[in-house]
């Protein structure tokens, strides 16, 4: 039932032309391979950092990488906050010195030829900068709710579970709006001045600040 109901809310939002270049951004997960698809640097670097040297040229190697991997990620980083096409060749040919580069760890060699078989998904970013280059913040959405569910143990109805949905949803909402999620509760239940605007008007106003629209 919930996959058919993401899937219908999916397709929705493409009939009606609200995201048509909708972007999914995962650290590799399958059930995320859809639309257009962009890969966590973060979790891809991981791939590396995670890796068993043999011996110290290994270790030498390992810690070359990720600091040129680190120095490619301050870069696009930098592209992100001002876009430059005239940048994409160079980052796109550096993206392939590191990737293709051969090292004494047979092991290395193979995680970097991975890698680059994903170069496509990596490098998004260059034509699409304003998605996010890793999936830290949505991991840390996620992990708030993941608490909540240990902390309650479950709910005892589906009115339970959607009312707690519902208020982890706002909290965070109000949190990333940099609003009071007290003063929202406060505001919504009509203590003191009602002074707090719809949440979804604040957002569509700073979306339109944001994009100039």
């Amino acid at each position: 039932q919930r996959f058919a109901t993401e899937g219908a809310l999916l397709g929705s939002v493409l009939r009606h032309g609200l995201c048509d270049d909708l972007t999914i951004v995962s650290e590799d997960a399958g059930q995320f391979d859809i639309l257009l698809h962009a890969l966590c640097w973060v979790h891809t670097e991981r791939l590396i950092h995670k890796m068993l040297p043999l011996n110290e040229t290994h270790r030498q190697e390992i810690a070359q990488i990720r600091d040129q991997i680190w120095r490619f990620y301050a870069q696009l980083k930098r592209y992100k906050s001002k876009p430059d096409k005239s940048q994409q060749k160079i980052l796109r040919h550096r993206f392939d010195e590191i990737f293709t580069q051969k090292t004494s760890y047979a092991t290395l060699n193979q995680t970097l030829k991975r890698i680059h078989n994903n170069k496509a998904e990596l490098l998004v970013v260059l034509d699409r900068p304003e998605i996010p280059l890793h999936t830290n913040g949505s991991e840390t959405d996620i992990r708030d709710f993941v608490k909540k569910r240990k902390i309650s143990g479950g709910t005892r109805s589906d009115e339970g579970r959607r009312c707690r949905d519902t208020f982890a949803s706002l909290k965070k909402t109000c949190r990333k709006l940099d609003i009071s999620f007290w003063h929202y509760l406060t505001d919504r239940l009509g203590i003191g001045e009602q002074t707090i605007a719809p949440l979804p008007d604040i957002i569509t106003e700073r979306a339109a600040l944001a994009t100039g629209f």
